[in-house]
């Protein structure tokens, strides 16, 4: 039998510690061969390079796709999306993968869907149904969904929902989180490696910051990244963690503004444009809160038992367990929330603390079903109607 030929696209370093669970699995399946293509802020200076942490973990890297203007104004983002088909359909045409798999809501993956789409190669979906209502997110991953083929969603309500969308029941599966494999399957770094590593000694309370731009939301970032800073101000002993704001709208003016004011506080915060999954996974572990409206705080942070302070809207509609306490973009708000993740009271649930993202077994999950599906049948595809009660 011919060997099957998947193709894994990544276009930023969170996703891609998402991915390399799976990547793994197929690379090691005789019967499979395994793709990838870098494209987004992998490949720029600003973001990191990131593509060689895929290169350093022992991959190679099949394709390149350059897309990522420096402008991260609306405009420039629509123009990137176009350079991102452009580069895709060379790339799929060189490659020939069969399947491609995509993963979540980036506009980045929505270019490689479109190529692809016309191509005639099948998708495969990873983490779609989900809800972020305050993010643009919430459209593309949508649209992605009607684009794929099969679907593995990271909880039941979410494989529910990709259902409701018309796709098929039996090309929908609730496989988990990949996400969790990483933290079941990694040796993350002990405490003092990460202080050697960072530079810092990590006195508690630890914080773990990660803010994002509010894509749908109707103000520039600047005033909530200010109501997030005036509130860390107020817990003088802390150690502060910053990671970088990812590359969409307004990514630019969160990472500058984090930088001035991780140097105004040099002696007990520092700034990393990227980590690394490992380390990542590591700080989160031991961190006393993690601050901000990163999908990480939602998924792997309850999985490590650290609480979230989540902050605004850009992650309302997931579902979210017991450790996680929700705030307004507000300085007050921000303070009260991490002094209640802090307190002795909220701190002794957590051992109670349950994932709703699944158990850590996802991309063995993935993998299985990428290897058995029928890709002769997967292009046409029917639509699904759920009957409707008026």
């Amino acid at each position: 039998m011919a060997q099957r030929t998947i193709c894994i696209i990544t276009g930023t370093r969170a996703e891609y510690g998402l991915l390399s669970g799976l990547m793994k699995e197929v690379a090691a399946d005789t019967e499979l061969v395994l793709q990838i293509i870098a494209t987004g802020a992998h490949l720029s200076p600003e973001f990191g390079l990131t593509y060689r942490l895929i290169e350093q973990d022992g991959f190679s890297i099949d394709a390149k796709v350059e897309m990522l203007l420096s402008s991260d104004s609306p405009t420039g983002i629509a123009k990137s999306i176009g350079l991102g088909v452009i580069g895709f359909a060379d790339a799929f045409e060189r490659l020939q993968p069969d399947i491609i798999v995509v993963l979540g809501d980036r506009f980045e993956i929505l270019a490689a869907v479109q190529a692809a789409l016309i191509a005639r190669i099948p998708v495969a979906h990873i983490h779609g149904g989900e809800t972020t209502e305050g993010a643009v997110d919430e459209s593309i991953r949508h649209a992605i969904t009607k684009m794929a083929h099969l679907h593995f969603t990271a909880a039941e309500p979410y494989r529910r929902r990709v259902v409701q969308l018309g796709e098929q029941p039996d090309r929908v599966w609730n496989v988990g989180a990949p996400g969790l494999d990483a933290i079941a399957q990694l040796q993350l770094p002990s405490r003092g490696e990460l202080e050697q590593w960072t530079g810092l000694t990590l006195h508690s309370p630890f914080l773990l910051v990660t803010y994002h731009p509010v894509t749908l939301g109707a103000e520039s970032p600047e005033k909530a990244v200010r109501a997030l800073f005036d509130a860390l101000e107020q817990f003088e002993s802390a150690t502060v963690m910053f990671t970088g704001a990812n590359a969409d709208a307004d990514g630019r003016i969160i990472n500058a503004m984090v930088g001035e004011f991780v140097q105004a506080h040099s002696s007990r915060m520092r700034a990393f444009t990227t980590m690394g999954q490992v380390r990542y996974l590591g700080a989160m572990k031991y961190a006393d809160v993690v601050v901000g409206n990163s999908s990480s705080g939602i998924i792997e942070a309850p999985f490590l038992k650290t609480p979230t302070v989540n902050i605004g809207e850009r992650q309302r509609g997931r579902l979210q367990a017991s450790s996680i306490i929700n705030c307004r973009e507000d300085a007050s708000d921000i303070i009260a929330a991490i002094g209640r993740a802090l307190s002795e009271e909220f701190r002794a649930g957590l051992g109670q603390t349950e994932s709703v993202y699944g158990a850590g077994t996802a991309s063995t999950a993935i993998k299985k079903l990428l290897k058995n599906a029928n890709t002769n049948e997967l292009v046409v595809k029917r639509f699904f109607d759920v009957p409707v009660t008026a």
